[in-house]
């Protein structure tokens, strides 16, 4: 006789356990969040079905009768870049003056880390997670949606339409800083981007594609993998492959860190040589020589818009999910200029 089970498979999900439970995947969500008007019956059978299927490690399994603590989780892709650093804080300063506690999580840019961290956060039944993806379509996601965990989606978007987003109009924002290099008189504008399928990368890549096509002129772009190394690397990728170039936009702070520190080692003044624009805008922008002209995300205010939406949700509101859009500013500082005589 063929079972009217789900196959047993590493990874169960609620649907499994709705199955096996004989419950819909609501009832089965209603009692992991401690829900008080379930039928016991429905209650005994999905948490026996859990059991059996292993659906969550042992540790939620003993929680699933207490209520969530007064603890929000952060997800972020690199604690190092000043960009998040200053994102958890604010949202620390936030939380801690609702009454909640922060657990602040690292993927480093990977997608195993944030499947555990997001795995973490469920047993720990947290209230809520902001969350700045490594892998925006991680099946983890959608199982704390599914848990009635509140998600908001920082800097970077995730594929699951039930996630609210706070970001910045990136396409818009490098468009409008290849528009000022052009209007500098530059013709040969490259690009260090980030790793393709990380939304903020995405955008910007886009943004810069755009600015070029408006005005009829060929891209130069190498991935420095938002990394600091990879940003030095990079820009001498760029270099060697186009020596025509006068201009280099990067797209995030740490990698316009390491191009100016390759830039430096291979005798290239900025702007003399190249004029340099970076997403984002560190502390250390303006400190450098010659000051960095850059692309500021509000980070403050973003931070400030998640964890007000987070706590929206966590209260109980169920309105439509929501898509906040800040706007980046342009500051140019010194490290932009005319190119230089006789140059492409």
């Amino acid at each position: 006789m063929k079972s009217i089970y789900p196959a047993r498979r590493e990874r169960a999900t609620i649907g499994d356990v709705a199955a096996r439970a004989d419950v819909s995947p609501a009832t089965v969500s209603r009692v992991l969040n401690g829900v008080e008007n379930v039928q016991e019956d429905y209650r005994r059978r999905v948490l026996a079905a859990i059991e059996e299927l292993g659906y969550e490690p042992n540790r939620l399994a003993s929680n699933l009768r207490r209520r969530r603590v007064a603890m929000l989780g952060v997800v972020v892709s690199d604690i190092e870049n000043p960009h998040f650093t200053e994102a958890v804080r604010a949202v620390e300063d936030a939380a801690f003056a609702r009454g909640y506690r922060v657990l602040v999580c690292n993927t480093d840019e990977s997608a195993d880390k944030q499947r555990e961290y997001l795995k973490l956060l469920a047993a720990e039944r947290v209230a809520g997670v902001i969350l700045s993806p490594s892998q925006a379509d991680a099946p983890e996601i959608g199982e704390l949606l599914d848990l009635g965990m509140a998600v908001v989606a920082f800097d970077r978007a995730v594929t699951d339409p039930r996630a609210d987003l706070v970001a910045v109009n990136n396409v818009e924002g490098v468009e409008a800083a290849v528009t000022q290099l052009v209007g500098l008189g530059h013709r040969s504008i490259g690009m260090v981007a980030g790793p393709p399928g990380i939304t903020s990368g995405d955008e910007r890549r886009e943004g810069y594609l755009r600015g070029l096509a408006a005005h009829g002129l060929e891209p130069a772009v190498a991935d420095g993998g938002f990394r600091i190394d990879g940003g030095r690397q990079a820009v001498g990728e760029l270099l060697d492959s186009h020596p025509e170039l006068t201009a280099v936009v990067f797209a995030n702070n740490l990698m316009t860190l390491g191009g100016l520190h390759g830039l430096s080692a291979r005798g290239v003044r900025v702007p003399d040589d190249l004029s340099v624009i970076g997403v984002d805008d560190p502390f250390w922008g303006a400190l450098v020589s010659p000051p960095l002209t850059t692309l500021a995300q509000p980070v403050r205010e973003m931070a400030t818009c998640a964890v007000e939406l987070l706590f929206r949700r966590v209260d109980g509101d169920r309105s439509e999910p929501e898509r906040i859009m800040l706007d980046l500013e342009l500051r140019s500082r010194s490290s932009c200029g005319p190119p230089r005589a006789g140059a492409a």
